[in-house]
Parts: structure tokens; sequence; C-alpha cells
């Protein structure tokens, strides 16, 4: 599908970035006391990658200006780099044995954590946020913009945002989205891994590399939790 152009703002870009993210979001919230795990994720399943294609012709491009394969093979790498710090960091916090999942409701978690998680939220969190934040301190710089934020929602488009580019603050407050997403316990595991991912940005210049390490990620937690019986950890 055709992308739009690039003159599309921020402001009227939030909703098709944010409303997989939300929707997923608010499912599982439902899901907490009043559905069981297996609807909340067949809902998952089925919703969020109906409103990931509405969004799509509005998204900005997975790949860069690196090769594919590349940025596959750092994404694999990353990914079972970032297993190993959220594991090491989310541990003290955690009963390792934790709860068990059945059959059908692991499957479904594992299918939706795998290729849909890391695709909504890796285009929220640093293809609309990261790059949200790193033009608002662009404008913030410039003592001719009287309003950074204003001008960055409604003056600028993240589609302009060369691949890789980034800045501290940038960093910092996509680190804050992806952590506000998370349990409080898992907030130090998720700090660590989003750094660990907007690096992985930064180095490959693609949001392709990110959504592979994220699902690689929750992948190999998924299977490591069946296979050693920790579901504490999941």
């Amino acid at each position: 599908m055709d992308h739009q152009p690039n003159t599309t703002s921020n402001r009227d870009l939030l909703m098709p970035y944010g409303i997989p993210y939300f929707a997923y979001v608010g499912i599982a919230a439902l899901g907490q006391d009043r559905i069981s795990h297996e609807l909340s994720y067949i809902l998952k399943i089925i919703i969020v990658p109906l409103l990931l294609l509405w969004a799509w012709k509005w998204y900005v491009p997975v790949t860069g200006p690196k090769k594919k394969l590349g940025s596959i093979m750092y994404g694999v790498v990353f990914g079972l780099i970032g297993l190993i710090v959220w594991c090491l960091l989310i541990a003290p916090f955690i009963d390792p044995a934790g709860e068990p999942w059945s059959g059908s409701a692991f499957l479904l978690r594992l299918f939706s954590a795998s290729l849909i998680v890391p695709v909504f939220e890796e285009y929220f969190i640093r293809g609309y946020i990261f790059r949200v934040a790193y033009q608002w301190n662009e404008n913030r710089l410039n003592k001719k913009v009287r309003s950074a934020l204003n001008q960055t929602l409604d003056n600028n488009s993240i589609n302009s945002v060369k691949p890789g580019v980034w800045s501290i603050a940038a960093i910092i407050i996509s680190t804050a989205a992806f952590t506000a997403g998370h349990l409080m316990i898992e907030w130090p595991a998720a700090i660590a891994y989003s750094i660990l991912i907007s690096i992985l940005w930064i180095i490959r210049k693609d949001l392709l590399s990110c959504m592979v390490a994220h699902g690689t990620t929750n992948l190999a937690l998924a299977l490591y939790v069946n296979y050693t019986g920790h579901w504490g950890f999941w």
C-alpha cells in the first residue's frame, strides 16, 4: 500500500499509530476480570491486525538504508540479549514458579506476543513517539519557535525524520512511554529493554530490526517458561 504524503501532521498521525496499541491494552484490561485468557487473546488477534491494516497507509516504512537480512540478524541477536536483560532485571521482583497457563492460552499468547505485539508496539514507540520526541527536542532548542509542542504536532511530520536519528530526549521519552505500558515490577527491565532497542534503531536505522528483536525476545521468553516451568517470568 502507498503511504500518505510526508506532510501529514503528527497530530493527524497520532490515531493511526496509537489506536492499535490502546486497543490491545484495552482488551487486556477487560480480560483481567471479565473474560478468559483465551477469549482475550482471540479478540486481540482479530481486532489489532485489522486496525493495523486500516492504519498501514499512514505508517513509515519498516525498512531503512541497510540490508534487510542484516537487520533481521541484528534483531535476533539483540532479541536474545534482551531476553537475558529482561529476565535478570525482573527476577528479583517475582516468584519464578508462577501460575502455569493452559495449553490453548499459551499458544494464543505466544502467537500474539511474537507476531502482533512487536509490530504495533514498535510502530507506536519507536515509529511515532521516539520521532515526535526527537522533533519536539529540536523545536525546543530553536529560539525562533514559540511553542515546541504545537510546532511538533501541527507543523511537523515524523515522515520527515531520517532513519536512525536520535537524541537523549527521544530515548528518555520513548522509554518512559514503553515502561508505562508494563507492570511496576517490570519497570527496571522495561527501561533497560527499551534503551537496548533504541540502540538497535540507531545502529540499523530501521524498524524491521526493532520488530524482529522484540518478537525474538517474546518468542524466546515463551519457550523458556514453557520448557522450565518458570511461569513467573510470563
